[in-house]
């Protein structure tokens, strides 16, 4: 194939107190690297009947794709480049080795410093907002909480990265990673996420308010996934975790841990036929969202609906998941909670919400409430057969009725799964998820 040539267009955004300029230098051809043509699992499309993303049409992602929309990507700027040269037109974009999403023009990991502008650094925000000076009865305001919000808008520039739609974006190589990137598979259609690391996406700029509970609170953005508006999704054999920033190692202000993480992957806003298949998510503290708001109903009614299978959740605190309006499917996930880890709970029954919860494995330490596993929200019904806690049959639901007498759930979610693939033994699944899930065992297929 011949050599293609490169051109590269530089915006400047000026940054921090001393006008800093980063160059976030966007190619406008990302550079195919060998094996332009994309082969085997690259063009592979969603199997029949693999879930709700095989409903309506199926899910085939980029498996047409032109071997002129063939991507290999090795940073923020080419991922972006691909996805735009492509458009909609089918496209298969392979990711290898790590991309950074706060990075400047040539790839090079940046700072939360590089960022900061109109006179914001922590330190400053910290003095203004303390709650011995500023209170706790009202949400920060004035000049630095703009500069906050401003530098926070620079991030977000680099962070969100849109995918189109028919797209196959797939990890290749050794240890292909996406890190600080939030990827936003928002109202299209037709998209495959496969093999690939999700770490880390994290807010420079979290937000204080003082108001959020009882003691006030860090809040923060950015997902590492999320699906927003958007219809047949799979997302295969990928891995999603916090990395080497983990919540446990973040200081605490104001009392509070210093939260920069948002959730790790949200299905959301009217999003519709997704299959989420053989991925690993852990050491995460808000998981999943399907839905993310109890007055969403006029867009998710009749959404939201998703299938979990053979996934793996473990040590992830609470949203795995937490579902609103959705008819959702969940089948043959492993979910452990290790000892000493921050368990709430795992599955969150939430406004007018279907959860169908059938032939799971739950590996749990003698420090968690079996009753814990479930947590109503609101009022709706489920479905919740053959689960297995750590090795025994039980019922989640009479288990947490039991347990937590002030908040009963109703059996019976009035629906029942058609889309599936292999329904194995509650006590096959801990091997199996172990043995086959998360991104670099995607050659593993079933």
């Amino acid at each position: 194939m011949p050599a293609r040539t490169r051109h590269t267009r530089a915006v400047a955004v000026t940054l921090g107190c001393a006008s800093l300029a980063l160059a976030l230098s966007v190619p406008a051809q990302a550079a195919p690297r060998p094996g332009p043509h994309g082969t085997g699992i690259e063009r592979a499309v969603l199997p029949a009947g693999d879930g709700w993303a095989a409903a309506e049409g199926s899910t085939t992602g980029g498996s047409d794709a032109a071997p002129e929309h063939v991507y290999t990507v090795t940073d923020r700027a080419e991922l972006v480049a691909a996805f735009e040269e492509a458009g909609d037109a089918p496209k298969i974009v392979r990711v290898a080795g790590t991309i950074h999403g706060n990075s400047d023009a040539d790839g090079t990991p940046i700072g939360c410093e590089q960022y900061e502008t109109d006179g914001y650094t922590l330190e400053k925000y910290l003095a203004a907002y303390d709650p011995q000076v500023w209170g706790r009865d009202r949400v920060p305001e004035g000049p630095l909480e703009d500069a906050r919000a401003a530098s926070a808008k620079l991030q977000q520039a680099a962070v969100n990265v849109r995918v189109p739609s028919n797209t196959t974006l797939i990890g290749v190589g050794a240890n292909p990673e996406i890190i600080g990137a939030s990827l936003q598979v928002r109202d299209v259609s037709n998209v495959i996420v496969r093999n690939i690391s999700f770490e880390d996406t994290y807010d420079c700029f979290p937000q204080w308010d003082p108001t959020d509970g009882t003691e006030g609170a860090w809040n923060s953005e950015y997902d590492n996934l999320v699906v927003y508006g958007s219809r047949n999704v799979w997302v295969d054999h990928n891995t999603f975790s916090d990395g080497d920033r983990p919540d446990a190692e973040q200081p605490r202000y104001f009392g509070q841990l210093y939260q920069q993480h948002d959730g790790l992957f949200d299905i959301v806003r009217g999003a519709d036929l997704v299959t989420v298949s053989w991925n690993v998510l852990k050491d995460h503290d808000k998981t999943m969202l399907i839905g993310n708001s109890d007055g969403a109903g006029a867009t998710d009614r009749g959404k939201l609906r998703v299938t979990l299978h053979h996934n793996l959740f473990k040590d992830v605190k609470e949203r795995a998941p937490r579902v609103r309006f959705g008819q959702v499917d969940s089948y043959n996930n492993h979910f452990v909670a290790t000892r000493g880890s921050s368990y709430g709970y795992s599955y969150g029954i939430g406004a007018e919400s279907r959860l169908v919860a059938e032939h799971n494995a739950f590996t749990l330490a003698g420090d968690v409430d079996r009753a814990t596993v479930l947590k109503k929200w609101s009022e709706a019904p489920l479905t919740a057969e053959n689960n297995y806690v750590n090795g025994r049959r039980t019922d989640l639901i009479a288990v947490h009725n039991a347990g937590v007498p002030g908040e009963q759930l109703t059996e019976g979610a009035g629906w029942t799964p058609e889309l599936r693939t292999t329904v194995h033994h509650p006590w096959a699944v801990p091997a199996l998820v172990g043995l086959k899930a998360g991104a670099g065992r995607a050659s593993g297929l079933r």
